[in-house]
């Protein structure tokens, strides 16, 4: 824009005037941009907590489902031993 003469006051204004209104065009153009990415992290932040949530109650019922698994496991070894123990007792 040109320099606008010093010794007028009303153009000096109208020309400030307009560098503020452009100014304000720029800062909410910028807070618009500023808005919208914000709203995408919220969303895929609320996305990642609600697959988390999903992810946690999967594994809570998968441990559920496999702690007899252990205990299976360590009478049939006893069952086992003890089996061999009276085999061996028997002779």
């Amino acid at each position: 824009m040109s320099e606008p003469e010093h010794g007028d006051p009303v153009t000096v204004t109208v020309a400030v005037a307009v560098e503020l209104e452009r100014l304000r065009g720029t800062l909410e153009a910028g807070f618009a941009r500023a808005d919208g990415a914000l709203a995408l992290l919220v969303q895929r932040s609320d996305q990642t907590d609600k697959q988390l949530a999903e992810m946690e109650s999967r594994l809570d019922s998968l441990e559920r489902a496999r702690w007899p698994l252990a205990s299976i496991a360590a009478v049939t070894a006893s069952a086992g031993l003890l089996l061999a123990l009276w085999e061996l007792a028997g002779r």
